[in-house]
């Protein structure tokens, strides 16, 4: 069993605790801002369902990532996580101008709320929150797919604290109008947690350079490599968040072309231990062993049979046969 085996079954089991605490968020915001009238406990119930959709979508892509690859998908399904990742930050990039839209209506229509049941509500919904974000933390930085409902889920704890806020004042003042002004505080959470995902996921689409490398650094650092000439055509990019690919033509020095073994050994464990780079797929040459002045040499030498006599030929071949 691999690690990255391990680590998919973890973050799956993390995913079904978060997915079952935030349906049950789901089910108390949503009655609770119908029975209570307000558009900021609907909002939040909105971001929820969000939350949930984002959890169910990254346990699949966790499934599809454990097949096995096939002749056609050379890398199995790994890249599904990035692509349930980008889904994930269209819909609540949507969902976001929806709420802006409800939101401005009754900024001049304010609406009477049941203040202490939103209060009530939002505070259920805060500590499940919480206790989801919490068993999401610990894989939050190594995967994007981790991290994309993380911020959901946190996005949604900010937004409970705003509601629970809110549902005070406006029992306490009769404010009705900041149950618009808070929804609008939750679009904006929303937009730009969802701003964070989507750039980061199209750049792995698109086959960018992982955040925090330099194709010019790592190409340097193979070139200190014990017999390596030149390092060129070097290409690194993301599979999914946490399976790094390389590849590049690895020119070695004339001397070690029958150790070019080791020379290749030493650089996947550069690109590992340094960069975590897993995936490597690395061509070697020897162009000096072409280009150089032993090749020069040999191709200057007089030509066997046409500048030397049959019986010079037999010795001259002979001497030079090693």
């Amino acid at each position: 069993m691999t690690a990255e085996h391990h680590l998919d079954t973890s973050i799956a089991g993390r995913f079904k605790y978060a997915i079952a605490l935030t349906a049950l968020t789901l089910i108390a915001e949503a009655i609770g801002g119908i029975w209570t009238n307000s558009l900021a406990l609907l909002s939040d119930a909105a971001h929820v369902f969000l939350d949930l959709f984002a959890l169910v979508l990254s346990l699949a892509a966790i499934r599809l990532a454990g097949r096995p690859a096939t002749d056609t998908r050379s890398f199995g399904w790994h890249r599904a996580e990035v692509f349930a990742s980008f889904i994930n930050g269209l819909s609540v990039f949507l969902i976001a101008l929806g709420i802006f839209f409800e939101a401005w209506g009754r900024l001049f229509r304010p609406e009477e709320v049941k203040s202490i049941p939103m209060f009530v509500i939002a505070a259920i919904g805060l500590v499940m929150n919480l206790v989801a974000a919490g068993a999401l933390h610990e894989h939050s930085h190594d995967d994007l797919n981790v991290h994309s409902a993380f911020l959901h889920v946190i996005g949604d704890a900010a937004a409970s604290v705003g509601v629970i806020v809110g549902g005070l004042i406006m029992h306490f003042t009769g404010w009705f109008v900041l149950d618009a002004l808070i929804s609008i505080g939750i679009g904006a959470i929303i937009f730009f947690g969802a701003g964070r995902v989507l750039r980061e996921s199209v750049h792995i689409l698109l086959e960018g350079v992982p955040r925090g490398l330099s194709v010019s650094a790592v190409t340097e650092e193979i070139r200190k490599v014990e017999g390596v000439n030149a390092v060129h055509h070097l290409n690194i990019w993301t599979i999914c968040s946490h399976i790094l690919a390389l590849s590049a033509h690895v020119d070695v020095e004339p001397e070690y072309k029958g150790r070019q073994a080791g020379v290749l050994r030493r650089i996947e464990e550069l690109l590992l231990e340094r960069y975590h780079i897993t995936h490597t797929t690395l061509q070697v040459e020897c162009t000096m062993c072409v280009e150089g002045p032993m090749f020069k040499e040999f191709q200057h030498r007089p030509r066997v049979g046409h500048d030397h006599d049959h019986g010079h030929h037999g010795h001259d071949h002979h001497g030079h046969t090693h």
